[in-house]
């Protein structure tokens, strides 16, 4: 018996990407952490700085405050309309954290499913997408921000601070 195949590449156009970068206003990222050393923290606290609302989604904490924002238990939870729902959860827990999203997609007005780096399940993209949703996977919205929109420049590679030559002194 053969092993199975892995699944095909990923791929999204940049100005897909952009696109829902630009039209996103509100995100509700299941897993944020209160701990700033957690991907989920700073990624959090990157997006608020780009002007995006970000709610934290951790039952752990819900009535808690992450980057000055409360915390709900659940998206079920969260008073008012979310634009996208970042997933910083297992590739497991995405597909039970999808169906939340599409039994309340209507009622919130989510438009987007956002998994994070590593976060892949494609039985919970193919039904968010048939539901009409956008959905993204295996990617980080802070990356791809700093990416397309023009603030990585290389990690100053092309900016002439770093260099492999040593300076001349006088």
């Amino acid at each position: 018996m053969n092993p199975p195949s892995p699944p095909p590449p990923l791929v999204y156009a940049d100005a897909e990407i952009e696109a829902i970068l630009r039209g996103v206003r509100t995100i509700a990222m299941v897993g944020a952490s209160g701990n700033w050393v957690r991907p989920s923290n700073f990624a959090m606290k990157y997006l608020q700085g780009k002007g995006f609302r970000v709610i934290p989604i951790n039952p752990g904490k819900a009535g808690d405050e992450i980057c000055g924002e409360t915390c709900y238990a659940s998206l079920e939870d969260v008073p008012g309309p979310v634009d996208m729902v970042d997933i910083f959860r297992g590739s497991e827990a995405a597909g039970g954290i999808v169906d939340e999203v599409l039994a309340l997609a209507a009622d919130k007005g989510v438009r987007v499913i956002w998994m994070q780096l590593g976060v892949r399940n494609d039985a919970a993209a193919g039904r968010a997408e048939a539901a009409g949703l956008q959905v993204v996977m295996d990617r980080c919205p802070k990356i791809e921000y700093g990416r397309l929109f023009g603030e990585l420049s290389w990690s100053g590679v092309n900016s002439g601070i770093i260099s492999s030559k040593r300076r001349r002194v006088g």
